[in-house]
């Protein structure tokens, strides 16, 4: 995420504690079962600080969102693959990774969009326009690869990435990254 906000500022630091320590929280936790109290506590902010950057906890939560976003962005611009085809690879394959890997705990998206069921919801508006940016992201590598249907074909895409982010969390690491791959073979050879 950059460090500047919408006003080309720095955040503050307090601030950047207390997204960073919420951030740790509703992941390994969940978004629900973390209260304002600890997160003001283990970032060491006076309250009153916290209500200055963040209203009210969805306030936070969609900060937090938005911070993933911000980082999922930053991340698919430091790939380097050859092609749009191998960067659609590449982009599964560091799922696949980071999936398999002992810290996750699931798609922060998936699981804070469990905790807010109104897709009316500010957080739920946040995750939406996250989601809008991965399908697009998909649907212009898919064009530039000349695919026949990049539309159709990225809800596809985007339905197999939210079938490997479940996945992961519920079955056998091997197994899913097998299947991803063969998945996607498919759909790209279509």
């Amino acid at each position: 995420m950059s460090a500047e906000t919408l006003e080309g500022r720095r955040p503050s630091p307090a601030r950047e504690r207390v997204l960073e320590t919420a951030t740790r929280l509703f992941y390994t936790e969940g978004v629900h079962s973390v209260g304002i109290d600890r997160i003001i506590a283990e970032a060491g902010v006076a309250k009153a600080t916290f209500y200055h950057h963040f209203p009210g906890k969805d306030d936070l939560v969609r900060a937090y969102v938005v911070q993933q976003t911000s980082l999922q962005r930053a991340l698919v611009t430091t790939l380097r693959a050859a092609s749009p085809r191998e960067k659609l690879m590449e982009i599964f394959a560091y799922m696949c990774e980071f999936g398999a890997g002992t810290s996750y705990r699931g798609c922060p998206f998936v699981n804070t969009a469990a905790e807010y069921p109104d897709p009316a919801h500010p957080v739920r508006q946040a995750i939406n326009e996250y989601r809008h940016w991965v399908r697009g992201l998909y649907r212009d590598l898919l064009a530039a690869d000349g695919h026949p249907d990049p539309e159709r074909t990225a809800d596809i895409v985007l339905l197999l990435r939210d079938g490997l982010v479940v996945g992961f969390d519920l079955d056998d690491p091997a197994t899913v990254r097998a299947a991803v791959q063969e998945a996607l073979a498919r759909v790209l050879a279509a």
